[in-house]
């Protein structure tokens, strides 16, 4: 007699081990609906998986997984034997002769010496080796799906699949589809390059896909519509479908799949039957988690209560339950999956979510990262903890440094007022300053300042709960940068530096580590008490806390002080007729913004209007108009430096147009400051001056700058200009005789200067004086491509300018009919006509690469070169070559372009070689003016 556990013989048993017929439903593929999508992409990955013994298509329940496969299986030219699992197949027996079964229906019938198991519970070893020696004698190898293969959660049948697997060799190819990982040991299958797998990330759909499913299903969606559908589900198939089928019921799909509650509709009931509600009760009580966008098995613990989060996460993450593992040890939830769990908390727990939310911001406060905190405890409507939680960590002024400066700050907009917390008077203090509301934000800052004192009177006795003197550091510092600011905004410098003192001693008190992990505070600071100084004329110190700012630490939370010190060191070149190196430290402040993403209504205007004041200088005024308009459109950093340099650019922008009037207008309304500033007066009267004289009356122009002509030189050349045309020379010299020798001012002043005393040479018949100082004047203006003095200069002018290299660089980029040029001799002059007693025109000596840039040339007045602007190019500009001669343009030195780039300067010049060749140049100004002739740049 045969034992009970012995294996039968028999070539097709009538039933399985426990004398039940086969149900043929569990070896047929499902059949696929109209709305299904093939998806090219994974039917790829399948193929390849046939060169693998093993291939695991792994992912969360309706990821396609089982459509996909049926889908490839069904497109072969080959039988596929197809076993869906059962709960009971974790019995081996049972499992392996439904396995037996499934080749037999495919017709890849074992041979008849297998046998078959004879009890449920066991299966023989030897049958397994004869159905290894089997598959591993066959040409073709078996392809064999088991679908739903996390319904056998059994380590003997894995060792069982195992054994098989290695012993069949290339006679086998079995596909498992699952829901959780197997429990076979797939990092030796890794290891040999054995395994295909298929998991939750490729099985999301793409946008491509999502698309195309949802058009199967009747819905065509904007690209944006689509991106913003396939973000929220992460791709989940399912979840697509659901919405898909729920969207068609409503007048407008896509307004419906941008605002349906996903914790109230059929997506919901999927997830909490096919999910949550297969869980056991101890591992629901991980909705609670739905509040937190990530989280750690610590901070899960903290949230329910338990201590086994760990062992559930990672389950939970085998079984692709919708629990995903990020870096580390933190976990999150899918999207949509997180917004059902936590509506199913709201209606299931009522009042709950603000305590989770606050037992989230504690956690993370010890743990976590201070954004979290922070967002968790202001969802709590915790804000004594959230302010606390900021200002304690010295991050106050992060609320100003963000790409987006109003994202933090929106955290505390449901924050109310009143409070007897100095933490939260800060916050409310800094928001208010922010938004340039100066009265109540300085009232609470004073607030906050009484609060601060009123907590450190005396010495907090035993048992006293009082902050000490050392718990409260981080909220004065936090109070000396916000004062800081206020000095800043008001115009009041004393108030700055006191700000400073302060804050220098505190710092002294505060751990480096986390000094040094908010690098933003000091950076601020200094750009604060940098702005104040130069609102009080006070450039060296200005410069020197500006400098200071630009040395801190380089990254994000610095990127806006950085931009705005680099701002202001512009201006302060400016002011000095630096134009030059005002126009690179403007670019390098644009630069910054940009560098960062930095919106422009967070950046200070500093660093443009500077460089519309040099386009002005140049006679670009159709730039510096196009500049002033964005800036005003933008709408960016509002403080006394920023709208006396807006105001003073507006000003010289009419002059230059010919509308004194309009000049004159704009200085009328002064910025409102606690103090005065002296370059913003000074220049007021410079352009007052410049309007009178212009208007024709000199002597009242001479009159407006008496009062600072003593105190600026810029002042006393336009006084000097002025006394000229009044019909004083002598004054006039006198007033530039007086000029320090060697001062810090730049070429502007200088150009103007040698102009003046030209004129005064020229009035007094020296014309070889006038013409030597006009060339001098020349050579400096081309340096620093001013043509302003020379426009603003008159007609006594034109005859000096009468050579073609002078007067082309001159009318070359401006409109004519606004200039001071315009309507004197220069253009009825002949190209070749020369000064009286002049043996020469004056041309003001060799061209720097400046002027060439704007037309001047090399050659004679009577000799004429070939017109090259419309030569073809004879090769086309690389994409590089066009880079570097963009960067070119912006007037950055080789070693500039080289950095910018991330390339070494060599590189730079082969590319500039290369470019000049195919330009037909031999100058960078040339290069640059060729391409801008051919629309290259």
């Amino acid at each position: 007699m045969t034992s009970q556990h012995q294996d039968r013989s028999a070539p097709d048993p009538p039933a399985d081990p426990r004398g039940e017929p086969f149900l043929p439903t569990r070896f047929t593929a499902p059949g696929r609906p109209p709305t299904f999508l093939h998806r090219e992409r994974l039917a790829r990955y399948l193929d390849q998986g046939l060169g693998t013994p093993l291939t695991l298509v792994d992912g969360p329940a309706g990821a396609g997984k089982t459509l996909l496969v049926a889908d490839w299986a069904a497109r072969l030219d080959r039988p596929v034997a197809w076993l869906t699992a059962e709960p009971a197949d974790r019995a081996p027996g049972l499992f392996w002769a439904y396995l037996l079964q499934a080749l037999r229906t495919a017709g890849l019938r074992p041979s008849p010496g297998i046998g078959s198991p004879a009890h449920p519970h066991s299966v023989d070893r030897g049958l397994l080796t004869r159905l290894a020696a089997d598959l591993g004698d066959r040409t073709d190898p078996a392809i064999v799906v088991v679908d739903e293969f996390e319904r056998v959660p059994s380590a003997d049948i894995a060792e069982q699949l195992e054994f098989v697997l290695h012993h069949a060799a290339a006679g086998l190819r079995l596909i498992l589809v699952t829901r959780s990982e197997p429990l076979l040991s797939l990092h030796r299958h890794r290891a040999a390059g054995t395994v295909t797998e298929i998991r939750a990330a490729e099985l999301a759909l793409t946008p491509g896909e999502a698309a195309a499913l949802l058009a199967a299903h009747g819905l065509r969606l904007s690209e944006e519509g689509g991106h913003a559908l396939v973000r929220r589900t992460r791709g989940w198939a399912a979840g697509l479908r659901l919405c898909a089928l729920a969207a068609r019921q409503s007048p407008d799909p896509e307004r419906f799949l941008k605002e349906f509650e996903a914790g109230h509709s059929v997506v919901a009931d999927y997830l909490l039957t096919e999910v949550l509600r297969r869980q056991p009760a101890r591992t629901q009580d991980l909705l609670r988690v739905s509040v937190v966008e990530r989280f750690r098995p610590g901070l899960a613990d903290a949230l329910t209560g338990r201590r086994d989060a760990e062992r559930i996460l990672a389950r939970l993450r085998r079984e692709n339950a919708f629990v995903e593992s990020l870096a580390g040890t933190w976990y999150r939830l899918h999207p949509l999956f997180a917004e059902i769990l936590l509506a199913h908390l709201r209606a299931r727990h009522p009042g709950l979510e603000a305590e989770l939310h606050r037992r989230a911001a504690r956690w993370l406060s010890r743990s976590g990262s201070l954004r979290e905190t922070l967002a968790h405890g202001a969802a709590a409507g915790d804000w004594e903890f959230t302010t606390r939680a900021l200002v304690d960590d010295l991050a106050i002024g992060r609320l100003f440094t963000g790409r987006r400066p109003d994202d933090l700050g929106a955290l505390f907009a449901r924050m109310t007022a009143g409070t007897d917390s100095p933490a939260q008077e800060l916050v409310l203090a800094a928001r208010q300053l922010a938004d340039r509301d100066l009265g109540h934000g300085l009232a609470r800052l004073r607030h906050a300042e009484e609060l601060l004192d009123a907590a450190t009177d005396g010495h907090p006795a035993a048992g006293d709960d009082r902050p000490s003197a050392a718990d409260l550091v981080p909220a004065r510092l936090g109070h000396a940068l916000l004062e800081a600011f206020a000095a800043r905004l008001t115009g009041c410098p004393e108030r700055a530096e006191r700000a400073a003192r302060i804050a220098r001693d505190l710092r002294r008190s505060v751990p480096a580590e986390r000094l040094d992990r908010h690098p933003e505070l000091l950076a601020l600071l200094l750009t604060h008490v940098g702005s104040a100084r130069l609102w009080a004329g006070r450039t060296d110190a200005a410069r020197a806390a500006l400098t200071e700012a630009l040395g801190c630490p380089d990254g994000v939370t610095t990127a806006l002080p950085r931009e705005e010190s680099l701002g202001h060191l512009a201006l302060i070149d400016w002011l000095a007729g630096w134009n030059a190196r005002a126009e690179q430290q403007a670019i390098a402040a644009l630069r910054a913004a940009a560098r960062y993403g930095l919106s422009p209504s967070a950046c200070s205007a500093t660093g443009g209007l500077v460089l519309a004041a040099v386009a002005v200088e140049r006679d670009e005024l159709d730039t510096a108009q196009a500049l002033l308009d964005r800036i005003t459109a933008a709408g960016g950093m509002a403080d006394p430096v920023a709208e006396a340099a807006r105001t003073l650019v507006r000003a010289r922008l009419s002059l230059a147009r010919g509308e004194p009037r309009a000049a004159l207008a704009a200085t009328e309304n002064g910025v409102t400051a606690v103090g005065a500033s002296p370059w913003a007066q000074d220049h007021a009267a410079l352009v007052a001056s410049a309007a009178l004289l212009a208007d024709g009356d000199p002597e009242a122009a001479a009159e407006a700058l008496e009062p600072v002509a003593a105190r600026r030189p810029a002042c006393a050349v336009a006084a000097a200009r002025a006394r000229l045309a009044a019909g004083d020379p002598a004054t006039a010299l006198e007033l530039l005789d007086a000029l320090p020798a060697g001062g810090p001012d730049g070429p502007a002043l200088a150009v103007r200067a040698m102009l003046v005393r030209a004129e005064v040479a020229h009035r007094a018949g020296d014309v070889t004086a006038a013409r030597r100082l006009v060339a001098e004047a020349l050579r400096a203006a081309r340096r620093e491509r001013l043509r302003r003095p020379f426009r603003e200069a008159g007609a006594w002018l034109s005859p000096l300018l009468a050579t073609r290299p002078a007067r082309d660089w001159l009318t070359a980029p401006g409109d004519p009919v606004n200039s001071g040029l315009a309507n004197s001799r220069l253009a009825s002059n002949g190209a070749g006509k020369r000064g009286p007693g002049s043996s020469r025109p004056v041309d003001g000596g060799p061209a720097p690469d400046g002027a060439a840039r704007h037309g001047a040339t090399r050659q004679e007045p009577d000799r004429q070169e070939p017109d090259r602007r419309f030569a073809p190019v004879v090769e086309e500009l690389s994409p590089r070559e066009r880079d570097v001669l963009g960067r070119l343009a912006q007037l950055m030195s080789t070693e500039e372009i080289a950095a910018d780039l991330y390339v070494s300067v060599n590189t730079v010049k082969t590319h500039l070689k290369s470019a000049y060749r195919k330009l037909a140049v031999n100058r960078r100004a040339d290069a640059v003016r060729r391409a801008r002739e051919r629309g290259l740049l």
